[in-house]
């Protein structure tokens, strides 16, 4: 059974950073692409940014250059620092697993206040 646990969401204002984590509990974290996703109030759940198994990363066009994601193999965890963050950055924020199935944390909210 596959848990994925986020922390590090909360309340800041525009301009700010927070650094979320997500906590893996698989056998061989290091053979999965992992990835964020968000949620805004009356929107499409869309990614945010992904790292592949060897360390390629992906961003979605509206947080590069601002939000960084990493992973740390020997602690089953993947990192999204988030800077300069805009009130439009308001979501939910879910990690993601992907393997022969995906798997889903239970989410953690941003709120961005301008």
């Amino acid at each position: 059974q596959v848990q994925l646990v986020e922390s590090g969401g909360g309340l800041v204002q525009a301009g700010g950073s927070l650094r979320l984590s997500c906590a893996a509990s698989v056998s061989i974290f290091s053979i999965y692409a992992m990835g964020w996703y968000r949620q805004a109030p009356g929107q499409q759940r869309e990614l945010v940014a992904r790292i592949g198994n060897g360390g390629i990363t992906n961003y979605a066009d509206s947080v590069k250059g601002r939000f960084t994601i990493s992973r740390d193999n020997a602690k089953n965890t993947v990192y999204l620092q988030m800077n300069n963050l805009k009130p439009e950055d308001t979501a939910v924020y879910y990690c993601n697993l992907s393997g022969a199935r995906s798997y889903w944390g239970q989410g953690t909210q941003v709120t961005v206040s301008s």
